[in-house]
Protein backbone atom coordinates (compact mmCIF):
# COMPACT_ATOMS: atom_id res chain seq x y z
CA UNK A 1 0.00 0.00 0.00
CA UNK A 2 1.52 3.32 -1.08
CA UNK A 3 1.61 6.01 1.61
CA UNK A 4 0.25 9.10 -0.11
CA UNK A 5 -0.85 12.59 0.77
CA UNK A 6 -4.48 12.83 1.79
CA UNK A 7 -4.59 16.61 1.97
CA UNK A 8 -3.91 19.23 -0.67
CA UNK A 9 -0.95 20.83 1.06
CA UNK A 10 1.76 19.26 -1.10
CA UNK A 11 -0.24 19.88 -4.26
CA UNK A 12 -0.63 23.51 -3.23
CA UNK A 13 3.15 23.77 -2.91
CA UNK A 14 3.51 22.35 -6.43
CA UNK A 15 1.00 24.87 -7.74
CA UNK A 16 2.86 27.66 -5.97
CA UNK A 17 6.01 26.53 -7.85
CA UNK A 18 4.11 26.93 -11.12
CA UNK A 19 2.95 23.35 -11.78
CA UNK A 20 -0.44 23.36 -13.50
CA UNK A 21 -2.86 20.97 -11.76
CA UNK A 22 -6.36 21.70 -13.12
CA UNK A 23 -8.10 19.29 -10.70
CA UNK A 24 -5.90 18.87 -7.62
CA UNK A 25 -8.59 16.97 -5.72
CA UNK A 26 -8.15 14.02 -8.12
CA UNK A 27 -4.33 13.86 -8.05
CA UNK A 28 -2.47 11.55 -5.66
CA UNK A 29 1.13 12.20 -4.61
CA UNK A 30 3.18 9.71 -2.55
CA UNK A 31 4.68 11.02 0.67
CA UNK A 32 8.11 9.93 -0.54
CA UNK A 33 7.99 12.24 -3.58
CA UNK A 34 10.39 15.19 -3.35
CA UNK A 35 9.13 18.67 -4.12
CA UNK A 36 12.60 19.61 -5.34
CA UNK A 37 12.51 16.90 -8.02
CA UNK A 38 9.46 18.35 -9.78
CA UNK A 39 10.02 21.44 -11.93
CA UNK A 40 7.58 24.30 -11.72
CA UNK A 41 8.27 25.39 -15.29
CA UNK A 42 5.33 24.55 -17.58
CA UNK A 43 4.67 21.15 -16.00
CA UNK A 44 1.06 19.97 -16.32
CA UNK A 45 -0.47 17.18 -14.23
CA UNK A 46 -4.00 16.32 -15.36
CA UNK A 47 -6.88 14.74 -13.47
CA UNK A 48 -6.49 11.30 -11.95
CA UNK A 49 -2.70 11.15 -12.09
CA UNK A 50 -0.72 9.38 -9.36
CA UNK A 51 2.95 10.08 -8.68
CA UNK A 52 5.05 7.91 -6.38
CA UNK A 53 8.68 7.22 -5.51
CA UNK A 54 11.59 9.14 -3.96
CA UNK A 55 13.56 8.92 -7.22
CA UNK A 56 10.82 10.36 -9.40
CA UNK A 57 11.99 13.36 -11.41
CA UNK A 58 9.80 15.58 -13.60
CA UNK A 59 11.54 18.29 -15.60
CA UNK A 60 10.29 21.42 -17.34
CA UNK A 61 7.57 21.27 -19.99
CA UNK A 62 6.40 17.75 -19.18
CA UNK A 63 2.70 16.94 -19.42
CA UNK A 64 1.13 13.94 -17.68
CA UNK A 65 -2.26 12.41 -18.34
CA UNK A 66 -3.68 14.50 -21.17
CA UNK A 67 -5.62 11.53 -22.63
CA UNK A 68 -6.15 9.31 -19.58
CA UNK A 69 -4.73 9.22 -16.03
CA UNK A 70 -1.04 8.43 -15.58
CA UNK A 71 0.73 6.58 -12.78
CA UNK A 72 4.43 7.41 -12.41
CA UNK A 73 6.51 5.31 -10.02
CA UNK A 74 10.20 6.15 -9.60
CA UNK A 75 10.73 7.40 -13.16
CA UNK A 76 13.09 10.13 -14.33
CA UNK A 77 11.37 12.32 -16.91
CA UNK A 78 13.20 14.93 -18.99
CA UNK A 79 12.02 18.11 -20.65
CA UNK A 80 8.90 18.39 -22.81
CA UNK A 81 7.94 14.75 -22.34
CA UNK A 82 4.32 13.75 -22.94
CA UNK A 83 3.06 10.69 -21.08
CA UNK A 84 -0.55 10.74 -22.13
CA UNK A 85 -1.89 7.80 -20.16
CA UNK A 86 -0.91 4.52 -18.53
CA UNK A 87 1.59 3.13 -16.04
CA UNK A 88 5.28 4.05 -15.94
CA UNK A 89 7.70 2.40 -13.51
CA UNK A 90 11.47 2.72 -12.94
CA UNK A 91 12.20 3.99 -16.43
CA UNK A 92 13.78 7.07 -18.02
CA UNK A 93 12.33 9.38 -20.66
CA UNK A 94 14.71 11.86 -22.24
CA UNK A 95 13.65 15.18 -23.77
CA UNK A 96 10.64 15.22 -26.12
CA UNK A 97 9.91 11.51 -25.83
CA UNK A 98 6.25 10.51 -25.59
CA UNK A 99 3.80 7.68 -25.05
CA UNK A 100 0.07 7.40 -25.73
CA UNK A 101 -2.68 6.23 -23.42
CA UNK A 102 -2.84 2.65 -22.20
CA UNK A 103 0.95 2.30 -22.03
CA UNK A 104 2.59 -0.06 -19.57
CA UNK A 105 6.26 0.86 -19.31
CA UNK A 106 7.93 -1.32 -16.70
CA UNK A 107 11.41 -1.41 -15.22
CA UNK A 108 14.68 -0.50 -16.90
CA UNK A 109 13.32 1.14 -20.05
CA UNK A 110 15.23 4.03 -21.61
CA UNK A 111 13.57 6.20 -24.24
CA UNK A 112 16.00 8.69 -25.71
CA UNK A 113 15.18 12.02 -27.36
CA UNK A 114 12.09 11.99 -29.55
CA UNK A 115 11.41 8.27 -29.09
CA UNK A 116 7.69 7.61 -28.97
CA UNK A 117 4.86 5.13 -28.83
CA UNK A 118 1.17 5.42 -29.62
CA UNK A 119 -1.57 3.83 -27.48
CA UNK A 120 -1.42 0.49 -25.68
CA UNK A 121 2.33 -0.12 -25.83
CA UNK A 122 4.02 -2.52 -23.41
CA UNK A 123 7.75 -2.23 -22.72
CA UNK A 124 10.18 -3.71 -20.18
CA UNK A 125 13.98 -3.64 -20.32
CA UNK A 126 13.65 -1.83 -23.65
CA UNK A 127 16.02 0.79 -25.06
CA UNK A 128 14.88 3.09 -27.86
CA UNK A 129 17.52 5.39 -29.30
CA UNK A 130 16.53 8.84 -30.61
CA UNK A 131 13.41 9.14 -32.77
CA UNK A 132 12.51 5.44 -32.79
CA UNK A 133 8.73 5.28 -33.14
CA UNK A 134 6.33 2.55 -32.04
CA UNK A 135 2.76 2.24 -33.30
CA UNK A 136 -0.19 1.01 -31.25
CA UNK A 137 -1.00 -2.33 -29.61
CA UNK A 138 2.64 -3.33 -29.31
CA UNK A 139 4.56 -5.57 -26.90
CA UNK A 140 8.26 -4.86 -27.34
CA UNK A 141 10.14 -6.06 -24.25
CA UNK A 142 13.81 -7.07 -23.97
CA UNK A 143 15.21 -5.36 -27.03
CA UNK A 144 17.21 -2.36 -28.23
CA UNK A 145 16.26 -0.45 -31.38
CA UNK A 146 18.12 2.30 -33.21
CA UNK A 147 18.26 3.84 -36.68
CA UNK A 148 17.27 6.99 -38.51
CA UNK A 149 18.34 10.60 -38.34
CA UNK A 150 15.44 12.78 -37.21
CA UNK A 151 11.68 13.12 -36.68
CA UNK A 152 10.91 12.42 -40.34
CA UNK A 153 13.48 9.71 -41.00
CA UNK A 154 13.31 7.24 -38.14
CA UNK A 155 13.10 3.55 -37.36
CA UNK A 156 9.53 2.44 -36.81
CA UNK A 157 7.53 -0.52 -35.54
CA UNK A 158 4.07 -0.97 -37.02
CA UNK A 159 0.96 -1.49 -34.94
CA UNK A 160 0.07 -4.89 -33.46
CA UNK A 161 3.70 -5.97 -33.31
CA UNK A 162 5.26 -8.26 -30.72
CA UNK A 163 8.75 -9.22 -29.72
CA UNK A 164 8.40 -12.84 -28.62
CA UNK A 165 10.70 -12.89 -25.59
CA UNK A 166 9.65 -16.05 -23.75
CA UNK A 167 10.69 -19.45 -25.04
CA UNK A 168 9.03 -22.90 -24.73
CA UNK A 169 11.89 -23.73 -22.37
CA UNK A 170 10.52 -21.01 -20.08
CA UNK A 171 13.55 -18.75 -20.30
CA UNK A 172 14.01 -15.16 -21.40
CA UNK A 173 17.53 -15.36 -22.81
CA UNK A 174 15.95 -13.81 -25.89
CA UNK A 175 17.04 -10.15 -26.31
CA UNK A 176 17.01 -8.76 -29.84
CA UNK A 177 19.34 -6.12 -31.23
CA UNK A 178 17.59 -4.06 -33.89
CA UNK A 179 20.38 -1.90 -35.18
CA UNK A 180 23.29 -1.51 -32.77
CA UNK A 181 24.86 0.94 -30.35
CA UNK A 182 28.16 1.90 -31.99
CA UNK A 183 26.49 3.20 -35.15
CA UNK A 184 23.07 3.94 -33.71
CA UNK A 185 24.21 6.66 -31.30
CA UNK A 186 25.62 8.61 -34.25
CA UNK A 187 22.10 9.11 -35.65
CA UNK A 188 23.22 8.76 -39.27
CA UNK A 189 22.11 5.23 -40.17
CA UNK A 190 19.28 4.11 -42.42
CA UNK A 191 16.05 3.49 -40.54
CA UNK A 192 14.62 0.05 -39.87
CA UNK A 193 10.95 -0.65 -40.53
CA UNK A 194 9.09 -3.53 -38.91
CA UNK A 195 5.69 -3.88 -40.56
CA UNK A 196 2.53 -4.11 -38.49
CA UNK A 197 0.84 -7.30 -37.32
CA UNK A 198 4.20 -9.02 -37.32
CA UNK A 199 6.77 -10.09 -34.80
CA UNK A 200 10.30 -11.09 -33.93
CA UNK A 201 11.16 -14.35 -32.22
CA UNK A 202 14.10 -13.39 -30.05
CA UNK A 203 16.99 -13.44 -29.99
CA UNK A 204 17.79 -11.98 -33.40
CA UNK A 205 19.88 -9.20 -34.92
CA UNK A 206 18.54 -6.83 -37.55
CA UNK A 207 20.72 -4.63 -39.76
CA UNK A 208 20.08 -0.99 -40.65
CA UNK A 209 17.96 -0.35 -43.71
CA UNK A 210 15.94 -3.53 -43.21
CA UNK A 211 12.25 -3.46 -44.14
CA UNK A 212 10.03 -6.26 -42.88
CA UNK A 213 6.69 -6.56 -44.65
CA UNK A 214 3.48 -6.39 -42.62
CA UNK A 215 2.34 -9.68 -41.16
CA UNK A 216 5.81 -11.25 -41.23
CA UNK A 217 7.43 -13.11 -38.35
CA UNK A 218 11.22 -12.66 -38.18
CA UNK A 219 12.79 -15.94 -37.06
CA UNK A 220 16.39 -15.47 -38.19
CA UNK A 221 18.99 -12.70 -38.23
CA UNK A 222 18.63 -10.10 -40.99
CA UNK A 223 22.21 -8.95 -41.51
CA UNK A 224 22.21 -7.62 -45.07
CA UNK A 225 21.64 -3.85 -45.10
CA UNK A 226 18.92 -2.22 -47.17
CA UNK A 227 16.90 -5.35 -47.85
CA UNK A 228 13.22 -6.22 -47.56
CA UNK A 229 11.77 -9.38 -46.04
CA UNK A 230 8.49 -10.13 -47.77
CA UNK A 231 7.49 -13.01 -45.57
CA UNK A 232 7.40 -16.72 -46.14
CA UNK A 233 4.89 -19.49 -46.31
CA UNK A 234 4.63 -21.49 -43.11
CA UNK A 235 5.51 -25.13 -43.51
CA UNK A 236 3.21 -27.41 -41.48
CA UNK A 237 5.50 -29.66 -39.53
CA UNK A 238 5.56 -31.64 -36.33
CA UNK A 239 8.60 -33.03 -34.57
CA UNK A 240 9.50 -34.36 -31.13
CA UNK A 241 9.91 -31.70 -28.44
CA UNK A 242 11.60 -32.16 -25.08
CA UNK A 243 11.43 -29.32 -22.63
CA UNK A 244 14.84 -28.13 -21.52
CA UNK A 245 16.64 -29.34 -24.64
CA UNK A 246 18.50 -26.52 -26.42
CA UNK A 247 19.42 -27.28 -30.03
CA UNK A 248 20.73 -23.73 -30.58
CA UNK A 249 22.81 -23.13 -27.46
CA UNK A 250 25.73 -21.63 -29.36
CA UNK A 251 23.42 -19.08 -30.97
CA UNK A 252 21.82 -18.17 -27.63
CA UNK A 253 25.21 -17.55 -26.01
CA UNK A 254 26.49 -15.62 -29.01
CA UNK A 255 23.50 -13.28 -29.35
CA UNK A 256 23.15 -12.68 -25.63
CA UNK A 257 26.83 -11.79 -25.45
CA UNK A 258 26.54 -9.34 -28.34
CA UNK A 259 23.45 -7.77 -26.80
CA UNK A 260 25.11 -7.31 -23.39
CA UNK A 261 28.29 -5.93 -24.90
CA UNK A 262 26.20 -3.36 -26.78
CA UNK A 263 24.45 -2.31 -23.57
CA UNK A 264 27.82 -1.96 -21.85
CA UNK A 265 29.08 0.15 -24.77
CA UNK A 266 25.99 2.37 -24.45
CA UNK A 267 26.73 2.72 -20.75
CA UNK A 268 30.26 3.82 -21.62
CA UNK A 269 28.77 6.33 -24.08
CA UNK A 270 26.79 7.81 -21.22
CA UNK A 271 29.78 7.88 -18.88
CA UNK A 272 32.12 9.56 -21.36
CA UNK A 273 29.94 11.49 -23.83
CA UNK A 274 26.40 11.99 -22.52
CA UNK A 275 27.73 13.28 -19.20
CA UNK A 276 29.11 16.34 -21.02
CA UNK A 277 25.54 17.37 -21.89
CA UNK A 278 23.62 16.23 -18.81
CA UNK A 279 25.32 17.66 -15.75
CA UNK A 280 24.83 21.41 -16.02
CA UNK A 281 22.25 21.55 -13.23
CA UNK A 282 20.95 19.31 -10.47
CA UNK A 283 17.93 18.02 -12.36
CA UNK A 284 19.95 17.18 -15.47
CA UNK A 285 22.38 15.28 -13.26
CA UNK A 286 19.49 13.32 -11.72
CA UNK A 287 18.23 12.44 -15.19
CA UNK A 288 21.70 11.34 -16.26
CA UNK A 289 22.22 9.12 -13.23
CA UNK A 290 18.76 7.65 -13.74
CA UNK A 291 19.68 6.65 -17.30
CA UNK A 292 22.93 4.99 -16.22
CA UNK A 293 21.08 3.17 -13.46
CA UNK A 294 18.54 1.80 -15.96
CA UNK A 295 21.34 0.51 -18.17
CA UNK A 296 22.88 -1.17 -15.13
CA UNK A 297 19.53 -2.84 -14.39
CA UNK A 298 19.12 -3.93 -18.01
CA UNK A 299 22.59 -5.50 -18.08
CA UNK A 300 21.98 -7.21 -14.73
CA UNK A 301 18.74 -8.67 -16.12
CA UNK A 302 20.47 -10.08 -19.17
CA UNK A 303 23.24 -11.64 -17.08
CA UNK A 304 20.66 -13.27 -14.83
CA UNK A 305 18.63 -14.59 -17.77
CA UNK A 306 21.64 -16.15 -19.49
CA UNK A 307 22.86 -17.45 -16.15
CA UNK A 308 19.55 -19.23 -15.67
CA UNK A 309 20.10 -21.06 -18.97
CA UNK A 310 23.65 -21.92 -17.90
CA UNK A 311 22.23 -23.55 -14.80
CA UNK A 312 20.15 -26.01 -16.80
CA UNK A 313 21.31 -29.37 -18.12
CA UNK A 314 20.34 -31.89 -20.72
CA UNK A 315 21.60 -30.30 -23.93
CA UNK A 316 24.92 -30.68 -25.73
CA UNK A 317 27.33 -28.05 -24.41
CA UNK A 318 25.32 -27.32 -21.28
CA UNK A 319 27.89 -28.82 -18.92
CA UNK A 320 30.65 -26.75 -20.50
CA UNK A 321 28.52 -23.61 -20.25
CA UNK A 322 27.66 -24.30 -16.60
CA UNK A 323 31.30 -24.96 -15.74
CA UNK A 324 32.47 -21.72 -17.36
CA UNK A 325 29.52 -19.54 -16.38
CA UNK A 326 31.12 -17.84 -13.36
CA UNK A 327 34.12 -16.80 -15.45
CA UNK A 328 31.77 -15.60 -18.19
CA UNK A 329 29.81 -13.52 -15.70
CA UNK A 330 33.09 -12.08 -14.41
CA UNK A 331 34.00 -11.13 -17.99
CA UNK A 332 30.71 -9.23 -18.36
CA UNK A 333 31.27 -7.46 -15.04
CA UNK A 334 34.79 -6.53 -16.07
CA UNK A 335 33.31 -5.04 -19.22
CA UNK A 336 31.93 -2.18 -17.12
CA UNK A 337 35.46 -0.84 -16.66
CA UNK A 338 36.50 -1.20 -20.31
CA UNK A 339 37.14 2.16 -21.98
CA UNK A 340 38.14 0.86 -25.40
CA UNK A 341 41.24 1.98 -27.25
CA UNK A 342 42.40 5.00 -25.26
CA UNK A 343 43.87 6.91 -28.21
CA UNK A 344 40.69 6.49 -30.25
CA UNK A 345 38.59 7.46 -27.22
CA UNK A 346 40.66 10.58 -26.64
CA UNK A 347 40.46 11.56 -30.29
CA UNK A 348 36.68 11.21 -30.32
CA UNK A 349 36.21 13.14 -27.08
CA UNK A 350 38.28 15.96 -28.60
CA UNK A 351 35.93 15.88 -31.58
CA UNK A 352 32.97 16.18 -29.21
CA UNK A 353 34.59 19.11 -27.42
CA UNK A 354 34.96 20.94 -30.74
CA UNK A 355 31.32 20.17 -31.50
CA UNK A 356 30.31 21.72 -28.18
CA UNK A 357 32.33 24.83 -29.07
CA UNK A 358 30.33 25.11 -32.31
CA UNK A 359 26.85 24.16 -31.10
CA UNK A 360 26.87 24.58 -27.34
CA UNK A 361 25.75 21.79 -25.03
CA UNK A 362 22.99 20.66 -27.36
CA UNK A 363 23.46 16.90 -27.59
CA UNK A 364 21.43 16.34 -30.75
CA UNK A 365 23.00 19.30 -32.57
CA UNK A 366 26.52 18.23 -31.66
CA UNK A 367 26.12 14.58 -32.72
CA UNK A 368 24.24 15.44 -35.91
CA UNK A 369 26.88 18.04 -36.71
CA UNK A 370 29.67 15.46 -36.86
CA UNK A 371 31.09 14.59 -40.25
CA UNK A 372 31.03 11.03 -41.51
CA UNK A 373 34.75 10.77 -40.83
CA UNK A 374 34.30 12.00 -37.27
CA UNK A 375 31.51 9.54 -36.53
CA UNK A 376 33.71 6.72 -37.82
CA UNK A 377 36.16 7.50 -35.03
CA UNK A 378 33.39 7.15 -32.47
CA UNK A 379 32.06 3.99 -34.08
CA UNK A 380 35.53 2.44 -34.01
CA UNK A 381 35.89 3.30 -30.33
CA UNK A 382 32.52 1.88 -29.24
CA UNK A 383 32.69 -1.17 -31.50
CA UNK A 384 36.10 -1.89 -30.05
CA UNK A 385 34.52 -2.13 -26.59
CA UNK A 386 31.85 -4.49 -27.96
CA UNK A 387 34.46 -6.67 -29.64
CA UNK A 388 36.70 -6.80 -26.55
CA UNK A 389 33.85 -8.00 -24.35
CA UNK A 390 32.64 -10.53 -26.91
CA UNK A 391 36.10 -11.99 -27.30
CA UNK A 392 36.71 -12.19 -23.55
CA UNK A 393 33.52 -14.23 -23.14
CA UNK A 394 33.73 -16.44 -26.20
CA UNK A 395 37.32 -17.50 -25.62
CA UNK A 396 36.08 -19.21 -22.45
CA UNK A 397 34.05 -21.62 -24.60
CA UNK A 398 36.42 -22.94 -27.28
CA UNK A 399 34.26 -26.01 -27.68
CA UNK A 400 31.45 -23.82 -29.00
CA UNK A 401 33.68 -22.61 -31.87
CA UNK A 402 32.09 -19.18 -31.58
CA UNK A 403 33.56 -16.69 -34.00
Amino acid sequence: MVDSYKDLGFLKKLQDKGVQIPCPESVEIGKDVSLDRISGDSVVIHSGCRIFGPDTLIMAGTELGYETPVTVDNCQIGRKVNLNGGYYCESVFLDSSSMGSGAQIRSACLLEEGASGAHNVGLKHTVLLPYVTLGSLINFCDCLMAGGTDEKNHSEVGSSYIHFNYSPNQDKATPSLIGDVARGVMMNQSPIFLGGQGGIIGPVMVEYGTVVAAGTIVRKDLLKPDTILLGHKPVPKTMPFRRGLYSNLKRIVRLNTIYMSNLIALRRWYLDVRCIFMKDDEMESMLYHGAVEKLDLAIKERIERLGAVAGLGGSPGMDDLAEKWQKMEDAFQQGFSRQGDLLTRRKFLEIIEKGVDRNGKNYLAVIKGLSREETEVGISWLQGIVDEINQSVWELLPGFSIS
